[in-house]
C-alpha cells in the first residue's frame, strides 16, 4: 500500500511539473523542432495580438511513418503557471487543430517524416495577450504529448525603452552588461505597480537564466524606471561557438573528421577548450540558435540527412569539474533538456564526450556546467565573460488589472549589445 502511495505521489509531481515546465520534448522520436516567426528561423515565436503575424512550426518524426499530430494553445501567467479561465475565453475557434502538412523524407540515408504548420489560422486563434503554451500531441489525445513550446502574444500598449550599458562597478565593468528600462503606461490606472507589473528579461532567447520579478527603481507619473545596477546585470559571456553541418560529404567549419559508410554518417567536431582568459574576437553568430540548411541545393525540410555528431571538450589539466555536469548547450539541445547533450568524462582520454543525431544545418552552441542540486547552468569556467560580446536581449512587460484573472503581455523590447540596435 505504501509503495502504491509513493507511486501516486511521484506521478502527481510529474504531472504538475509537466504542466508548469514549457519547451519539453516527450517523444524521443521527435527531432529538429523549430518554432519561430514566419520567415525568421533565428527568432522567438512572438505574435502581435490582432495582427496578420504568423509562426512557423517544423519537426521531424524519426519513426518514418505517418501519424495524426494535433496542436492546441493554453494560456499561461507570467510565471508560466496555468490560468483559471475557460479555453474559449482566450481562443477563438476549435479546441485543437490537426497538422495536415507532412512529407516523408527523400534523404539518402535518413528515414523520417517532416511535419510543418503555419499558425495561428482561422480555426484556432488567441484572443488575449500573454504567455501561451503550444501543445503538440497524437491522435487528438492531449495526454499523448509529443512536445510543448512557448508562444508570446503581445498587445503593444506599453512603450518600452531599453539601453545596454557597461556597468559602473569595477567588479562587473569588463565582464557584464547592465540594462536600463523605461516603461510608459499612459492611460492605465496602476495603483500598485509592485503587484500589477511584472518584468522579465531574456538573454539570447534563453529562459533558464532570465531575470524575473524585477521591481521598478523609480515610480513616476505614467512611467516606471528599472535602473538597479545590482539586479539588472547579465554575464556577457562570449560569442557562441559553431559547427557547420551543411554538408556531410565536405568538411565544414570546425569539423575535424567525417566517418561515412553506406548506411550512416558520422561527424566529429573539432575538440573544444575553455575560452577563459582568451582574447575577444567578434564574429556574427545566431545567439545560440540553429538553421537547417544544406549546400547541395536540397530542400532542407525533407531532403536533408541526419548524422551522428560527436562533441569533445578538453577540461583544464584534463580534470573533470567536481560536483558539476557538463552539457552541450543551445537550441540544438533544447538548452540542456535533451538528455543526450550531457557529456561523459572519458577517463582514458581525459576529455568530455557526447554524440547524438543532428540534421544538416548550421549550429551555434556553448558548453555549460550544471549544478545537479539546483539545476542552474553557468558558463563562467567554460566560456568566460567579456563586455564586448554581442548579446540579444528581450524585455517582456506583463500587466494584471485589479481583479484580473491572468497576466497580459503589453510591452516588449528587443535590443542587441553593445551597439544597442533596436530590432
Amino acid at each position: 500500500m505504501r509503495g502504491v502511495l509513493c507511486i501516486l505521489i511521484i506521478l502527481s509531481a510529474l504531472s504538475v511539473n509537466a504542466q508548469r515546465e514549457p519547451d519539453m520534448t516527450y517523444n524521443p522520436n521527435i527531432r529538429s523542432v523549430k518554432f519561430h516567426r514566419f520567415g525568421e528561423p533565428a527568432s522567438l515565436p512572438i505574435l502581435t495580438l490582432n495582427s496578420p503575424d504568423q509562426l512557423e512550426l517544423h519537426f521531424d518524426d524519426m519513426a518514418g511513418d505517418v501519424k495524426y499530430y494535433f496542436y492546441t494553445m493554453e494560456l499561461r501567467n507570467a510565471d508560466w503557471s496555468p490560468v483559471q479561465m475557460s479555453y474559449f475565453d482566450y481562443v477563438k475557434g476549435y479546441t485543437q487543430q490537426r497538422i495536415s502538412t507532412y512529407r516523408t523524407s527523400a534523404a539518402l540515408l535518413s528515414r523520417y517524416t517532416h511535419y510543418q504548420a503555419t499558425l495561428p489560422d482561422r480555426n484556432l486563434t488567441p484572443t488575449k495577450s500573454g504567455n501561451y503554451l503550444l501543445k503538440v500531441f497524437i491522435n487528438g489525445d492531449t495526454s499523448k504529448l509529443a512536445f510543448t513550446r512557448r508562444i508570446l502574444v503581445v498587445d503593444r500598449k506599453f512603450p518600452v525603452a531599453t539601453q545596454v550599458q557597461q556597468p559602473f562597478s569595477q567588479q562587473y565593468f569588463r565582464t557584464h552588461h547592465r540594462l536600463m528600462v523605461q516603461v510608459s503606461h499612459r492611460g492605465f490606472d496602476i495603483r500598485y505597480p509592485q503587484q500589477q507589473i511584472r518584468m522579465m528579461i531574456l538573454q539570447n532567447n534563453r529562459w533558464d537564466n532570465a531575470l524575473r520579478n524585477l521591481q521598478p527603481t523609480y515610480i513616476k507619473q505614467d512611467l516606471l524606471e528599472f535602473v538597479n545596477e545590482q539586479e539588472m546585470l547579465f554575464p556577457a559571456m562570449r560569442e557562441w561557438r559553431w559547427a557547420n553541418l551543411r554538408s556531410f560529404r565536405l568538411l565544414g567549419d570546425r569539423i575535424r573528421r567525417q566517418q561515412n559508410t553506406d548506411s550512416s554518417f558520422s561527424v566529429i567536431v573539432t575538440d573544444d577548450k575553455s575560452r577563459v582568459g582568451m582574447p575577444y574576437f567578434f564574429f556574427r553568430d545566431l545567439n545560440g540558435m540553429f538553421l537547417n540548411e544544406t549546400v547541395e541545393r536540397l530542400n532542407p525540410l525533407w531532403e536533408a540527412d541526419y548524422s551522428k555528431v560527436r562533441f569533445t571538450y578538453v577540461p583544464p589539466d584534463g580534470q573533470p569539474f567536481p560536483g558539476r555536469e557538463l552539457y552541450v548547450f543551445g537550441e540544438l539541445s533544447n538548452y540542456g533538456k535533451n538528455p543526450e547533450s550531457r557529456m561523459v568524462f572519458n577517463e582514458e582520454r581525459r576529455v568530455y564526450e557526447t554524440e547524438w543525431p543532428l540534421k544538416q544545418g548550421y549550429y551555434d552552441y556553448i558548453y555549460a556546467l550544471r549544478d545537479p542540486r539546483t539545476g542552474v547552468f553557468e558558463t563562467l569556467l567554460t566560456e568566460g565573460n567579456t563586455w564586448e560580446t554581442e548579446d540579444l536581449y528581450t524585455v517582456l512587460v506583463y500587466y494584471r488589472e485589479l481583479g484580473g484573472r491572468h497576466d497580459q503581455l503589453l510591452g516588449i523590447s528587443i535590443i542587441s549589445s553593445p551597439f544597442a540596435r533596436p530590432q
